[in-house]
């Protein structure tokens, strides 16, 4: 399950008639400092997936211009977002053909699951799983009255590092747990039964491990709940923390929490996403 998010990745691209025929890069906003190989940036990699996945030949001289809101390495699907860019501009600029399916399994395989990339595609909350080398994906009713706030601390928890922290084999008992709980949560978010979303919300697979190496994870929870959230969790892998919680009391919630992780000397910040925010769009 996963949710879009109203921050946005913006990016185009151009064949440039002279220069080294390797892929370059122009970024900007959360992305200006991001080091990685041009060749390996992860919007590249989905462009070349997806001419790989029509077998048409790949350009040379690509020059992308990519700017970014979504902060990166907070468990807010910026991995995602680049994969699913990635993939549309190779579809507008030569024509591919593929649909919104279509670049959403390309993004899937590269990313390794649709959590993310669903909802960076379809928009709003969906329910996302593949089967036979297949997506697929359901929309998923959220409830008019709620809202989801998310806290953005400064620091970074890697993805790697984040699932390095889960055990291999997880006793009986929490797999019934965990399952009954997806299915509370998507109940909850639908009719907004709060008894049923604070069940959901209290993770037993992931959060357990991992809340250890969010610093204030603790303190930010507690001052979440104090201030009417019905249930807070991690975004993603983190190190972001989500709280769903009626909409009225959603600016009271995200500077709670914001202040609980500034009290322990971290800087952060704290937004409420819009209610239903589209996937991915073409600019012409």
């Amino acid at each position: 399950m996963g949710v879009a998010v109203d921050r946005w990745l913006t990016a185009s691209v151009r064949q440039a008639n002279t220069g080294t025929a390797e892929p370059e890069f122009e970024r900007s906003g959360t992305l200006a400092s991001l080091n990685t190989r041009d060749s390996q940036d992860a919007i590249y990699l989905a462009f070349r997936a997806a001419v790989g996945a029509k077998k048409v030949p790949l350009p040379e001289r690509l020059r992308f211009t990519v700017s970014s809101e979504i902060p990166v390495g907070r468990g807010l699907g910026s991995s995602a977002a680049a994969f699913v860019a990635g993939a549309a501009l190779a579809n507008e600029m030569l024509s591919l053909r593929l649909d919104s399916f279509g670049i959403a399994e390309v993004g899937t395989a590269l990313e390794g699951h649709p959590d993310n990339v669903c909802p960076s595609v379809f928009g709003g909350a969906t329910l996302a799983l593949t089967h036979a080398g297949k997506v697929i994906v359901s929309p998923l009713e959220v409830h008019p009255s709620l809202a989801f706030v998310f806290a953005v601390p400064e620091f970074v928890l890697e993805t790697r590092r984040a699932r390095e922290a889960l055990p291999n084999v997880v006793p009986h008992v929490t797999a019934v747990q965990a399952a009954a709980k997806g299915a509370a949560l998507v109940r909850g978010l639908a009719t907004a039964d709060e008894a049923m979303l604070s069940a959901a919300l209290d993770d037993v697979l992931h959060v357990p491990h991992r809340r250890r190496l969010v610093r204030g994870f603790d303190a930010v929870a507690a001052a979440a709940m104090e201030s009417g959230a019905i249930g807070v969790t991690l975004s993603g892998a983190g190190s972001s923390m989500l709280a769903v919680t009626r909409a009225e009391k959603a600016d009271a919630v995200g500077a709670a929490m914001a202040h609980a992780w500034q009290l322990t000397g971290v800087a952060a910040t704290a937004f409420a996403s819009a209610q239903r925010v589209k996937g991915f769009y073409v600019v012409a």
